[in-house]
């Protein structure tokens, strides 16, 4: 197995993927290519890309470029409908009394984190000690688990007797299905290509050895200074150990050399790593200490707002809002779609304009009836979602009672005082309900992969990150060396005012 090392902004992805392109202008057969990736957009774009350039049918030609659970799906016996549901999972807390939270992945194909890992703090304990490889006595007795060991080892017998009896399986079983039926499940391939190999957990370390040994020739690329996702089973160090020959790429088209000097300083204190050194980009950029955000004029380019943990991020969302800056939050727009698609609605039919029907029908989602609307109108009953219609269509025949003079805040009258505060600010500040935020909030575990020209790092540590950087330094110090590493310009550091909660860059 050849490692790839891609400290941030080096390309390692492009790598592998100009490497797919090299063998398929070789000849070689693309499916005789497995591509593997942690997230099924990941797998899909690399999908895309050779489809396109090499005029290849993505369904019959690109059958193996997947992620490691789709792989495992596709090859193994399982089917999609054996797989547990919200349902299985609500008969099974019924027959033990116990609630478990657990749901089938909405993208069943997203490698990391597992949905009952983040959902359901047993069934998140026992995916986590499978991952792992380790007895889920062992990851009980190390976690913080605050329920009583009988009721977690009650729960994995009757979880494991609920799937046998019922022919069905969870997300982890996809994996040691195909390990166990690896000799007739898994194909032969010329090339093997992994994405992201810091993240594999040591139950995906036994799948990429399947593989490699199933390959003529297999590449693997990451970064063990990224890897953050030791808490969901990831063994960076089975990455650092493997054996073979490896390369390390040199040059960052992300990172300018001050953010550079800061992020080496963070490297370097990382204890368990590949010793490697990457050059930055000739320009300088910036890094500055800033007491607060509101000294940052946030009204031009595009931000990262990072943080270690999530409740961090929530007054500056407050802020955010309050200057009517448009933005994502937590994988979503700050602004729904369904409202500002209303307010625009009912903007452009006071302009004369006319909106469908499903537009409309937002807009009177927002509207009193009896006050706005008759009663009996506020599904509009009478109104197709592709039937175009007028703000007098809409009063002559829909039982519109708001009339042309009402701007937005007074027309839909039920929109909550929080929100018509908001849409507000965002008005008096000149942003577009439609437009692509150009900040986002977000965990910097969240933002890894991204990156932005501008990047406010704050450096508060929660309770339990303080308490791990006692115990796994090297985890925290990887966190916050993703967080520098996403600024392509600028970066600012803000401090608490309790300095002795930081983490100090």
């Amino acid at each position: 197995m050849y490692r790839i090392f891609g400290p941030p902004g080096t390309g390692k992805t492009t790598k592998l993927l100009n490497m797919v392109d090299k063998a398929l202008e070789d000849g070689i057969h693309p499916n005789e290519i497995a591509f593997l990736a942690f997230t099924r957009k990941a797998a899909n774009e690399a999908k895309e890309r050779a489809s396109v350039r090499f005029n290849l049918d993505p369904k019959t030609d690109l059958t193996y470029f997947r992620t490691l659970h789709s792989l495992a799906l596709a090859q193994t016996s399982i089917k999609f409908e054996n797989i547990m549901s919200e349902q299985h999972y609500k008969e099974l807390s019924n027959s033990i009394g116990i609630v478990l939270n657990g749901t089938r992945p909405t993208d069943l194909y997203d490698d990391l984190p597992t949905a009952s890992s983040k959902k359901d703090p047993i069934l998140g304990l026992i995916n986590l000690a499978r991952l792992k490889k380790v007895s889920l006595r062992e990851e009980y007795n190390k976690s913080s688990v605050d329920i009583p060991w009988n009721t977690v080892d009650y729960v994995n017998r009757a979880f494991s007797d609920y799937k046998r009896n019922m022919g069905l399986y969870d997300f982890t079983d996809m994996l040691e299905m195909f390990i166990a039926e690896s000799d007739k499940c898994c194909p032969k391939f010329k090339l093997t290509f992994l994405d992201e190999a810091q993240d594999l957990s040591a139950l995906q370390w036994d799948i990429a050895r399947i593989l490699d040994k199933n390959s003529e020739r297999m590449y693997c690329a990451g970064d063990d200074d990224q890897a953050i996702y030791r808490w969901a089973g990831a063994d960076v160090n089975q990455f650092i150990m493997l054996e073979g020959g490896s390369e390390t790429l040199e040059q960052s088209y992300r990172i300018p050399s001050s953010v550079h000097v800061v992020a080496e300083n963070v490297a370097k204190r990382i204890h368990r790593r590949f010793p490697k050194t990457y050059l930055p980009r000739q320009e300088s950029g910036a890094v500055e200490r800033i007491n607060t955000i509101d000294a940052l004029d946030l009204s031009k380019g595009n931000w990262l707002i990072l943080a270690q943990a999530g409740y961090h991020l929530q007054a500056v969302a407050s802020d955010l809002k309050s200057n009517g800056y448009l933005f994502n939050y937590k994988g979503h727009r700050s602004i729904g779609e369904k409202l500002s698609e209303a307010v625009n609605g009912w903007e452009s039919l006071r302009k004369g304009k006319e909106v469908s029907g499903a537009v409309a029908r937002k807009i009177y989602n927002y509207m009193s009836a009896g006050k706005r609307i008759q009663r009996g109108f506020k599904k509009l009953p009478a109104l197709e979602d592709e039937e175009f219609v007028t703000l007098q269509g809409l009063i002559n025949n829909h039982g519109l009672l708001a009339t042309k003079d009402m701007i937005w805040s007074e027309a839909m009258d039920k929109i909550p005082e929080t929100e018509r505060a908001y849409i507000t600010a965002l008005l008096r500040r000149g942003e577009k309900f439609n437009a692509t935020p150009r900040i986002t909030a977000s965990t910097i575990h969240g933002s890894k992969g991204g990156e932005a020209d501008n990047v406010v790092l704050l450096t508060d540590l929660s309770p339990a990150a303080e308490s791990e950087m006692h115990i796994n330094p090297d985890d925290m110090h990887r966190v916050f060396y993703v967080g520098v590493t996403r600024a392509r310009q600028n970066l600012y550091i803000v401090d608490p005012e309790d300095i002795g909660r930081s983490y100090h860059l």
